[in-house]
């Protein structure tokens, strides 16, 4: 463990070195970051210009989920990319060096992308959850801020799950896949209501891809919403399945690679 810790840290480093060299850039990322953002938290407040309710949840409401998707979407932005991987590490080789080093290569792979500016997406999120927070009369109780560290821990789980199996496809694949991009926009349906949607849908989004677990079930635990609080608990146990199912895809596809010569 405290090789991993000091592996952490050194990447770390290496990167805020880059940036310090390259300021332009990261400023570049942190404010199409929350552009990005703010234009997603425009479309919640046109769609709620037309309507009082949004699938049984007002308009402070779906923000307040908003806020939460935000947070373990930055956590993983930041220590999970694996949006190039096929590109990189496949098509031009780079995996053959990551196999040859010590360190597992998957978490070789997320301290390769850290991207630590995704990070103030999760901080945006908070500053969103409190300020909603504050409009629907919600009050801090102690168990808040432990539950809201384990939800976004299982949330997260998910995120590194279901990417970590989408990008093994890579080993088996010769050709680039787009299914990853595709994704990308399943994901954004967890930070709305699961309600709006018919009934296979929420099936999918549940158990197959279960992206409302990212979003609006773990949300609806602090907005005391009886009929999902059920499926809040599930979420670090969802998490901690996705994550090993994703290990397990993960290792099975190393085990098919044959490096870049071959």
């Amino acid at each position: 463990m405290k090789y991993y810790l000091g592996l952490v840290w050194e990447y770390f480093l290496n990167y805020a070195k880059t940036r310090l060299t390259y300021r332009a850039d990261f400023w570049v990322e942190v404010i199409s970051d929350l552009l990005f953002q703010a234009t997603n938290l425009i479309f919640i407040f046109v769609v709620f210009a037309h309507t009082d309710t949004l699938g049984g949840f007002t308009e402070a409401e779906v923000v307040f989920v908003y806020g939460y998707f935000m947070i373990p979407y930055g956590l993983y932005s930041c220590f999970v990319n694996l949006w190039n991987f096929g590109d990189r590490y496949i098509v031009k080789g780079e995996m053959d060096r990551i196999l040859t080093r010590p360190a597992h290569n998957l978490f070789q792979i997320f301290l390769e992308n850290l991207d630590p500016p995704s990070l103030i997406g999760s901080f945006i999120g908070v500053i969103i959850m409190f300020w909603s927070g504050g409009q629907l009369g919600i009050e801090l109780l102690w168990w808040h801020i432990p539950a809201l560290i384990v939800m976004v821990l299982g949330s997260t789980l998910i995120y590194t799950g279901i990417y970590t199996i989408l990008t093994s496809i890579s080993f088996y694949s010769d050709s680039p896949t787009g299914i990853i991009p595709l994704m990308y926009n399943i994901q954004t349906y967890g930070r709305y209501p699961i309600t709006i949607y018919n009934r296979i849908i929420q099936i999918l989004l549940t158990w197959i891809l279960p992206f409302a677990f990212v979003g609006i079930y773990p949300a609806a635990l602090f907005l005391d919403r009886p009929e999902m609080i059920r499926m809040a608990w599930i979420t670090p146990v969802m998490g901690i399945v996705f994550f090993i199912l994703g290990l397990l895809f993960w290792n099975g596809g190393i085990k098919r690679y044959r490096g870049a010569g071959s």
